[in-house]
């Protein structure tokens, strides 16, 4: 995710025995120790998790990788003839290393791992990288997704600067901040409040290039699916679902 957004943020926490955390937290971060304040965007530290909150968007965003719809995804997703298995180029017994560009919320990651891949993650945010890593904690812990949690790999930074310096990775994964046309479009708070952190997309041609040149086999690119091409650049290959498309290219590597 981009980071040309930098809304004014603080650290809490629910109850005493969450503040050294969240005390360690804002050092790390440096950002302000703050009271529960509903009107303004806090990471806020629980018992169970970290948290974002924001009153304008409703409840808490958090990331779960144990339950919920990620949980039911990963025992009834369709395998490999979904379409994003399908984008990956999943055959039995090829299992690629995907290189998750803008992991977000993780999502796609989570099923990529689910599927067989090794996944590493890069996230620019810093919130979204504590959302991040501490979901894969929690996942690490739990005996129903520990080895998925296992070949999951987080980063911190800009995917453009940290990919060139690691081994190649035979596909790299992008799915870029598409700005949405009004409110209505905006309908689940995790994607209010992602757009209201991180804002539109502005590197898309960049993320595209550098990814060209660090994967092996093929980059995809997750877009809306009457959405323009990523960079104006038409794939190879797309393949469609019913509100989302994957754009398909061949890597461009020097040498």
């Amino acid at each position: 995710m981009n980071q040309q957004h930098q809304p004014s943020c603080g650290i809490s926490f629910t109850d005493e025995g969450c503040a050294a955390r969240a005390a360690e937290l804002a050092a790390q971060l440096h950002l302000p120790l703050q009271p529960l304040n509903h009107a303004q965007l806090q990471l806020v530290v629980t018992p169970s998790q970290l948290q974002l909150r924001l009153a304008t968007v409703g409840g808490p965003v958090f990331i779960d990788f144990t339950s919920g719809k990620l949980a039911h995804r990963r025992r009834f997703g369709g395998g490999r003839g979904q379409p994003l298995a399908k984008a990956l180029g999943l055959k039995p017994g090829y299992h690629p290393h995907v290189a998750d560009f803008t992991a977000g919320l993780g999502r796609d990651a989570f099923v990529m791992a689910t599927l067989g891949c090794k996944v590493t993650l890069i996230e620019q945010h810093p919130l979204l990288h504590q959302l991040l890593a501490d979901a894969l904690s929690r996942a690490a812990a739990d005996a129903d997704t520990a080895d998925i949690a296992a070949v999951m790999h987080l980063m911190h930074g800009d995917a453009c600067q940290l990919m060139p310096t690691q081994p190649p990775a035979e596909v790299v994964y992008l799915d870029p901040m598409y700005p949405a046309r009004d409110k209505s479009a905006l309908v689940k708070k995790d994607m209010q409040l992602l757009h209201q952190l991180v804002g539109p997309d502005i590197n898309g041609a960049q993320l595209l290039e550098t990814a060209r040149r660090c994967a092996t086999k093929r980059v995809v690119v997750k877009r809306p699916k009457t959405a323009e091409y990523l960079a104006a650049e038409k794939p190879n290959a797309s393949i469609t679902s019913k509100n989302t498309r994957y754009d398909i290219y061949t890597p461009q590597r020097s040498g």
